[in-house]
């Protein structure tokens, strides 16, 4: 088995894939805490391998993808000390297969060479890869199996947060759908705002883009937020919640 951990500024991603099978014996979610130890950490990771009984001595590797580093060391530490092995950190120098066409290369966020990583193994180009955390990235991979950049937009939560922290009158909600589109409380309103604004904001990128390239392209969304948005787009948009899991493990087996 090999520990795959994506570290990201909401939540981090952690699982145990078979690198045999490549199948993910699990997956789960931590909050980010930026006050944690890493002996907490690793209390954390250690108890949630303990409910799916896992028995971190079959654990033969592990590989770490950071795009939060104050808290990458504690994070490494954590697993480092479960392992009690090294882990292979995403960054500058690892094999990847993957032909970087951005203005600084070594400036890639590791969460997007690991969706690009996983988005060409499993989907193939042209691809759009669409990330829905704590902000939305989307990343474009041409026809020649490039990588030639993307957009950052505020990401679901965020854009509320702005929202209610700037309206005295507007309350803090769940991320929901509403029973209808045109809603006639303050609450609904919002909730369809976010939810059909945000799928209303992916079909227009994906529009562009395709106007950008001059051709269509296959479309895969991941991150927490993509099962609620992404079933509200009008375009065909595959869901895939373990991609980033699957780009590690690619990545740990092309660079153990």
């Amino acid at each position: 088995m090999v520990l795959a951990i994506d570290v990201g500024n909401t939540n981090i991603v952690f699982g145990c894939m078979d690198e045999k099978t490549g199948q993910t014996i699990f997956e789960e979610r931590i909050h980010t805490d930026f006050q944690k130890t890493s002996i907490e950490y690793a209390i954390s990771i250690k108890t949630i391998m303990d409910i799916h009984g896992i028995d971190t001595e079959k654990i033969r590797g592990g590989i770490l993808s950071s795009s939060v580093p104050p808290v990458t060391r504690q994070v490494r530490n954590a697993a480092e000390i479960l392992l009690k092995k090294p882990l292979i950190e995403v960054g500058p120098g690892l094999k990847t297969g993957v032909d970087i066409k951005i203005d600084n290369p070594a400036a890639l966020g590791p969460d997007l060479l690991v969706g690009a990583v996983a988005g060409l193994a499993e989907y193939g180009s042209p691809l759009i890869i669409i990330d829905m955390g704590t902000a939305t990235t989307i990343s474009v991979i041409d026809d020649h199996r490039r990588f030639m950049g993307g957009m950052i937009i505020p990401g679901v939560k965020v854009s509320l947060n702005g929202l209610t922290t700037n309206a005295a009158h507007l309350p803090q909600i769940a991320v929901e759908l509403p029973q209808k589109l045109i809603n006639g409380t303050t609450v609904g309103a919002m909730q369809s705002g976010s939810i059909y604004g945000h799928a209303s904001c992916i079909d227009g990128m994906v529009d562009r883009i395709w106007e950008d390239l001059g051709y269509e392209t296959g479309v895969v969304a991941t991150g927490g937020f993509a099962k609620v948005i992404i079933p509200c787009c009008k375009h065909k948009i595959a869901v895939d919640n373990q991609l980033l899991i699957k780009g590690l493990l690619i990545l740990y087996e092309k660079n153990r």
